[in-house]
């Protein structure tokens, strides 16, 4: 598998292409962030495939619509920082992503701040001719009041976050192997 994934374009045509995806891919994540920001859910749903999945039971652009707007009320203000992006293409319509994020949330009952950082497990698929997210994953190191020290998983699924949240950094699948074979290590040492 190379850097971008297993998908090798073999013409220039397609080399170009896959840099031409790999650019409109990237401003997935930043437009998220921009629309969430400012309330904007119609620019949030558009960034989605027409027929997303929503929960289990519904799919499509307007039923996101509505869930968005709804757990959105649960911050007065955010601001999303997106950082690092790793895409790898499984072919020339069909990708994966992690995004880093830092993410600020003001409460409205109270007015204060909580501070958090995330990734986002990202499946991006080609439709019509536009690049849009098929399904997002959300995982959280933690979120914190921004005035105390965040402590492993502080914040992480207690109810304050409207998203459920996967812990990181035990999402990873070399998280635990990794450890387990430290742990073999030092046991035969």
């Amino acid at each position: 598998m190379g850097r971008l994934g297993p998908w090798t374009p073999t013409t220039v045509e397609e080399r170009l292409d896959r840099m031409e995806s790999l650019a409109e891919i990237r401003q997935l994540p930043y437009r998220y962030a921009l629309a969430l920001d400012s309330r904007d859910m119609d620019a949030v749903a558009d960034l989605f495939v027409p027929d997303v999945r929503v929960g289990r039971d519904e799919t499509g652009r307007a039923a996101l619509r509505r869930w968005y707007t709804e757990a959105m009320r649960a911050s007065r203000t955010t601001i999303h920082q997106v950082t690092n992006h790793i895409v790898d293409f499984d072919d020339a319509d069909r990708a994966r992503g992690v995004v880093y994020c830092r993410d600020q949330l003001e409460r409205p009952s109270t007015g204060q701040w909580e501070v958090g950082e995330l990734q986002y497990w990202d499946d991006y698929l080609r439709v019509d001719g536009e690049w849009c997210f098929r399904r997002r994953k959300f995982h959280r190191w933690y979120l914190a009041d921004a005035l105390s020290r965040p402590a492993h998983g502080t914040g992480v699924n207690d109810g304050s976050d409207p998203l459920g949240a996967r812990q990181l950094p035990e999402s990873f699948p070399t998280w635990a192997p990794y450890w387990e074979s430290a742990d073999s290590r030092r046991t035969h040492a």
